[in-house]
C-alpha cells in the first residue's frame, strides 16, 4: 500500500483509503475532524470497540445496520436493553454478531447514562494531546503509532471506570477517527 493515493478526483489521500469511494468519503468527511457530544463519541466508541480484530472498512460498511439495531446509539435506549435484545442482536446478520461485544455495548451505555450531560465529551477530550507543531505531521504510516501516552491514559481512565473495549490501540483509533489527534500524512489533501 502506498503511503499517499491519488483518487480518481485527482486529490492525495492517505493510502490507507485504498480506491473504496465510501472509505474516501470517510476519510474526507469524518476521519480526523473534531467529533463531540456524549451520543456521538458513545457511537464512535461503541463502533472502535466492534471494530477490534476487524478492518475499519468492515465496521463501515455496517455502520448503518448498526445505528439502526442500536436506537441510533442513543446511551439512554441502549442503557435500557435487556436479554431479548441481546439475543436479537446476536441474530442480525448486518452486524458483528459478538456477545462480549454487544454486552460491553450495552454495558458502557449504563455507564454513559450515569454521568452529567456533557461529562462524557468534556472527560474524553480532556485526553487530547496538544496539536502538532507545524513540520510534525507524519509523512509515512510508520510515522503513526498504533498507542500513545495520551490512548493508554485514556484508556486506563475508562476502565477505572468501568468501560469494556476500551483498550489503548482502540482508543487510539476513536482519538484520530474523532479528530483528537490529526494523524493525516503529510501531502494528504486533508492534512490540517
Amino acid at each position: 500500500m502506498d503511503d499517499l493515493r491519488i483518487g480518481p478526483d485527482g486529490l492525495a489521500r492517505c493510502g490507507w483509503v485504498g480506491d473504496d469511494a465510501e472509505y474516501r468519503r470517510y476519510h474526507d468527511e469524518e476521519w480526523g475532524r473534531p467529533l463531540h457530544g456524549d451520543r456521538a463519541l458513545f457511537e464512535k466508541m461503541s463502533l472502535e470497540g466492534f471494530q477490534a480484530g476487524l478492518s475499519w472498512i468492515t465496521i463501515l460498511r455496517k455502520r448503518p445496520r448498526f445505528r439502526e439495531v442500536f436506537a441510533g446509539f442513543e446511551p439512554a435506549a441502549v442503557a435500557a436493553f435487556g436479554d431479548d435484545d441481546v439475543e436479537r442482536l446476536m441474530t442480525d446478520a448486518g452486524i458483528i454478531r459478538n456477545r462480549a461485544k454487544i454486552l460491553a455495548t450495552i454495558g458502557n451505555a449504563r455507564l454513559v447514562e450515569e454521568m452529567a450531560p456533557g461529562e462524557l465529551d468534556a472527560f474524553m477530550w480532556s485526553f487530547a494531546p496538544a496539536p502538532r507543531a507545524e513540520g510534525e505531521r507524519p509523512v509515512v504510516f510508520a510515522d503513526v503509532p498504533a498507542t500513545t501516552a495520551a490512548s493508554d491514559a485514556l484508556s486506563k481512565a475508562l476502565k477505572r471506570r468501568g468501560f469494556r473495549f476500551v483498550g489503548s490501540t482502540t482508543m487510539y483509533a476513536l482519538m484520530q477517527s474523532a479528530g483528537m489527534v490529526d494523524d493525516h500524512l503529510a501531502g494528504c489533501h486533508s492534512a490540517g
